[in-house]
């Protein structure tokens, strides 16, 4: 393998029924920048059935060219398929960094596609960079529990690969008319070569907690002592029609339910507002909170971490500061003031 024969960015397209996933328009802003830092072309791959009309969706949010296989084989996601499919474009065309949502269809399709082409993977990357000269990919993410951040390079194998969680990258506006060159490919692959078939799609319709499309999200952690104290986070997040999260402290405590946990083993969240509620701010929470817009820390250690990443920051009692919250904004939603969302 030589490794100078492997240039250029590539993300990996997830949809779904037509519809792109948000992660990789997440992922080709990250890719774009990463890109022009290396003076590099920007790829979109994109597989499917019926999909070629997605891509002038992806020129417009920064690829340079979108590789292509739109054959009915690849219809549903199946790993044989896809990863057959991706696995002979990047031995034909060579990117030196591939980058792919860390969704269950990108983690599988990325450690099947890292598998066959003998190469490394770091899985759930909440930080990317690329060394200029070298070329390296420098994709971080917490480590031990989320006590540190670990930097994780490929030296000696291409490409470098990386899944990247939801929400942790920021896309970029999309340029309106914005053009590049597709280049379609065929798979070689018939229907009769594929152990596996799709019988039924059964759709969940369950209610879930929803809590990466939440506009307010009422977060607490172990400073609330008990699930009685927690249940201040409950209180002030109905006043403001708000979702509940929690540290992973609070959830293993079994003050709440696993889905509402926030961080890197729980959900990465973008919230308009979040409320940090005695959460003291370990790595591994801060990565699933960092990008909100604004965070408002309520801790009563003033050297707890979290107030490093906070808007505003509050010290002081929860069990004090929380009840006065919910008694003001109580107040200002019964005047018809109260505007969220």
């Amino acid at each position: 393998m030589l490794l100078e024969d492997y240039k250029g960015i590539w993300v990996y397209i997830e949809q779904n029924e037509g519809e792109i996933a948000g992660v990789s328009l997440e992922l080709l802003g990250a890719g774009r920048r990463l890109a022009d830092k290396r003076g590099v072309e920007l790829g979109g791959i994109l597989l499917g059935h019926q999909v070629k009309s997605l891509a002038p969706t992806i020129f417009e949010y920064g690829a340079d060219k979108v590789y292509v296989i739109d054959e009915p084989i690849l219809k549903d996601y199946r790993s044989e398929t896809y990863r057959v499919g991706f696995v002979t474009l990047v031995n034909k065309y060579k990117p030196e960094i591939v980058l792919y949502g860390a969704t269950s269809n990108g983690k599988d399709l990325a450690s099947a596609a890292a598998t066959d082409l003998e190469t490394g993977l770091t899985a759930d990357t909440t930080l990317l960079d690329v060394d200029e000269e070298t070329g390296l990919l420098e994709a971080s993410r917490p480590a031990f529990g989320g006590n540190i951040m670990a930097t994780i390079l490929c030296k000696k194998h291409r490409p470098q690969m990386a899944t990247v969680r939801s929400k942790v990258m920021k896309a970029i506006e999309p340029i309106k008319g914005r053009r590049g060159e597709l280049i379609e490919e065929q798979i070689q692959m018939s229907e009769n070569q594929v152990r596996t078939k799709v019988l039924k799609i059964v759709k969940d319709v369950g209610n879930k907690v929803k809590l990466d499309e939440a506009h307010i999200i009422v977060a607490g952690g172990k400073g609330l002592k008990d699930e009685k104290g927690f249940s201040l986070c409950h209180q002030l997040a109905e006043v403001l029609g708000a979702s509940v999260g929690a540290s992973r402290d609070a959830v293993e405590a079994g003050w709440i339910d696993h889905a509402h946990q926030v961080g890197q083993t729980g959900t990465t969240v973008t919230p308009k507002i979040y409320f940090a509620i005695g959460i003291s701010g370990a790595v591994q929470h801060i990565v699933g909170m960092q990008n909100s817009e604004y965070i408002i820390a309520i801790n009563s250690d003033p050297n707890a971490p979290i107030f490093g990443v906070a808007t505003y920051g509050i010290v002081g009692d929860a069990f004090e500061i929380v009840p006065k919250l919910i008694e003001q904004f109580s107040k200002i939603k019964q005047g018809g003031e109260l505007m969220y969302g």
